[in-house]
């Protein structure tokens, strides 16, 4: 009724996981996903509301989204400034940091239309001259001769079809009218025993945890297309062909472990099975983590962890109950005793350090500079200040990135550049506390505090070579799996999850070193003996040669 003051009712997390649960066999798919994402906005919003730390910008931002946080964007004036990139203290989101003048213009963006190099997964098709070959007499003058050029013409034809096509194939029959004998036809060569080829397989993992297309929605487009394709049987052409890519997925995490640079972070994720009722059977497992005060932690998390090891990148995700340090100390367990400690940049949560592995800490600068932008309202000047020194050395960084500085040249560079502008920062921020020019208790006050705090390892960039600004790379590995969770909405089981885990872990990382992700599981899948005895010689850059020896040994 209209003006009527609604009933305010406490429902706790069991009976309401209980009450999805009977919601989802009772209506239909696209209305429990609406509902789902309903309560989901609800409870999220509830526990925010509980957080007293929480400020009223933060929350209006929340329901009302964020605008840019480009320093112009924040202080309403127009700068001029070129922008680069920093990270957001989310993983649901990314915050620009400014740069200033200087930078070369960018080029203008051309009409959006790809050339014919672009596709390089087309099929070509050569076609030649219907009446001209290399050394003919010209046609037109009848006195030259011409010869072939070497840049064909071309044409691009896209065609639509289901994302998994199929083929029937009839195989003719012939029965003898006297014995009665059946003589069927041999498929042709090639078919193989198998209903899905592998590349179905991949093509669904693509689809699923590349693109977060979950199961029922493939399932609804392949039957609108006339190649039914159920949900339960994408899951087991998936998990049927999980297994050969064990020992590869290994080798990641290892080579990963040996990293000269680990970047990790969280975000939320659910599996069903440590949720609600059925939590409870699981209540005497060992292997349930325990907060510090020796309770059952309740949360459920993806971790992403990034590796750079000679210039190659790993993305590795680990969903569960464990934190992004726990899951990161289960990587550098596989690092060899030989190697110095890595870097390690992440947040300045203590859950994101890896136990008793040693580390070189590096924190995110971004997340510090996030602070001052949250607070600009309150306090324009000072806050105007840190946004635009940060800016400089944002621009700096971009600089050392056009000019392609080796680690040890980038180092200096920022030592430079950089190291004044930030020594005169923290000068400036411990003024603010000296000449008692801020409170301490305000909410500026807990921005400086925070990067003074923080201060060594927000500036690990001027100390050790390949330390960078801040942890944008895996906030944005962490977006797939962010992506995954609001369509597909939850994993079933810890064992869908750690499937999951794997293919965003491969395809992602093929992502990262510019392969091809569609062929790259074709082929592991094809020579997956050979993959598991080296797996080493699988990795996104260096498979295709080895792909090309198995073929060529036969």
């Amino acid at each position: 009724m209209a003006g009527k003051t609604p009933e305010i009712i406490e429902v706790d997390a069991e009976h309401l996981n209980e009450f999805m649960l009977r919601a989802k066999d009772s209506l239909a798919n696209e209305d429990y996903e609406l509902l789902d994402k309903i309560v989901l906005s609800y409870s999220g919003l509830v526990g925010t509301l509980q957080d007293n730390s929480i400020s009223l910008r933060r929350l209006r931002k929340m329901l009302f989204g964020s605008s840019s946080e480009k320093t112009a964007a924040v202080t309403g004036e127009a700068t001029g400034n070129n922008e680069a990139e920093a990270t957001a203290d989310s993983s649901e989101e990314n915050t620009p940091a400014d740069t200033v003048d200087e930078l070369p213009k960018k080029k203008p963006k051309g009409h959006g239309r790809n050339g014919a190099d672009a596709y390089e997964g087309a099929e070509r098709i050569v076609v030649p001259h219907e009446t001209l070959s290399h050394g003919d007499l010209c046609p037109d003058c009848l006195k030259g001769h011409v010869y072939k050029v070497a840049l064909p013409g071309v044409l691009v034809r896209i065609v639509g079809q289901a994302p998994l096509h199929a083929k029937v194939y009839e195989l003719e029959k012939h029965r003898c009218n006297l014995c009665n004998t059946v003589f069927t036809a041999e498929p042709p060569a090639g078919v193989g025993p198998e209903k899905y080829n592998f590349s179905a397989a991949s093509m669904i993992a693509l689809l699923k945890y590349g693109s977060g297309l979950p199961f029922n929605r493939l399932q609804g487009l392949q039957k609108n297309l006339g190649i039914p394709l159920p949900a339960a049987t994408q899951w087991d052409v998936i998990h049927n062909a999980s297994h050969k890519f064990t020992a590869v997925y290994e080798e990641f995490i290892r080579q990963g472990a040996n990293g000269e640079l680990l970047q990790n972070d969280d975000t939320s994720v659910r599996i069903l099975e440590m949720m609600g009722k059925r939590a409870a059977k699981l209540a005497d497992n060992p292997e349930w983590p325990t907060n510090k005060d020796g309770s059952r932690r309740e949360g459920i998390y993806t971790s992403g962890v990034v590796s750079t090891r000679d210039g190659q990148q790993i993305a590795l995700y680990f969903s569960g109950k464990k934190h992004a340090g726990e899951n990161l100390m289960h990587v550098l367990m596989h690092r060899s005793q030989e190697l110095p400690p890595p870097l390690q940049m992440c947040d300045a949560l203590n859950r994101n350090l890896p136990g008793e592995f040693e580390t070189i800490v590096a924190n995110c600068l971004a997340h510090g500079r996030r602070k001052f932008v949250d607070v600009h309202e309150s306090f324009p000047k000072e806050c105007r200040h840190v946004l635009d020194t940060l800016a400089q050395v944002y621009k700096n960084d971009a600089d050392a990135k056009q000019e392609q500085l080796s680690p040890e040249e980038r180092l200096t560079w920022h030592q430079e550049k950089s190291q004044g502008l930030m020594a005169d920062l923290h000068q400036w921020l411990k003024s603010r506390f000296e000449t008692q020019v801020v409170e301490p208790n305000s909410e500026l006050g807990y921005a400086i505090n925070y990067m003074l705090h923080h201060w060594k390892k927000l500036t690990m960039f001027l100390k050790k070579a390949g330390a960078p600004l801040d942890n944008n790379l895996c906030e944005r590995i962490l977006k797939k799996a962010i992506l995954h969770r609001k369509n597909a909405m939850f994993y079933k089981t810890q064992n869908g999850a750690d499937v999951g885990d794997m293919y965003m872990s491969l395809i992602h990382t093929c992502e990262l070193c510019g392969a091809n992700p569609f062929e790259y599981l074709n082929d592991i899948q094809h020579h997956h003996a050979e993959a598991q005895r080296h797996p080493e010689r699988w990795m996104p850059w260096n498979y295709k040669s080895a792909a090309q020896q198995a073929v060529s040994s036969g």
